[in-house]
């Protein structure tokens, strides 16, 4: 089936960190990979602890909004290259879950081609939940998406200056 939790509000990364933390628990293979954040965050050392493959980029690019096209265009790439090593290692483990988290994020910047990841959903086979996490949804994907959460933000400290903070926010 399919997941996608979507909105403006905190708790998308979570939700999907918790789903995989469950899977794992009742012994199923689990790809997490990481789209966008470069920066280090708390849930990485705990899910490759229960055996969770995690991919992500190791280069840090900034934030979409202060990239240029030079930028922008690295920054692509490697979230190309996640997507591709994230289906590869679904096929190669026989994973039961797939969670691509902040995708939907690189498909609004246009670092994603939708068709590469409308590719991917099928390829996966009938045995493989996954899960998608990010802002904006495309209609298609909300439409085959079997659930659909959407976290609104009522409030958030961002919104004071405060900085993202270890353990909570990253």
């Amino acid at each position: 089936m399919i997941h996608v939790y979507t909105g403006d509000g905190k708790g998308k990364t979570t939700a999907a960190v918790g789903l995989a933390v469950r899977a794992a628990g009742c012994g199923k293979k689990v790809v997490f990979a990481q789209f966008i954040k470069s920066m280090p965050s708390g849930e990485l050392a705990p899910l490759e602890k229960l055996g969770i493959t995690v991919i992500r980029s190791q280069t840090r690019f900034g934030f979409t909004f202060q990239m240029d096209a030079a930028v922008k265009e690295l920054c692509g790439n490697e979230q190309r290259r996640i997507l591709r090593d994230a289906a590869a290692a679904v096929q190669r483990q026989c994973a039961d879950l797939l969670v691509l988290d902040e995708v939907l994020d690189a498909l609004g910047a246009s670092m994603l081609n939708q068709d590469s990841l409308r590719a991917l959903i099928p390829a996966l086979g009938k045995d493989c939940e996954l899960v998608l996490t990010g802002r904006p949804v495309p209609d298609w994907l909300a439409e085959a998406a079997d659930y659909h959460s959407h976290i609104k933000k009522i409030k958030h400290p961002f919104d004071k200056g405060v900085k993202a903070r270890d353990g909570i926010e990253r």
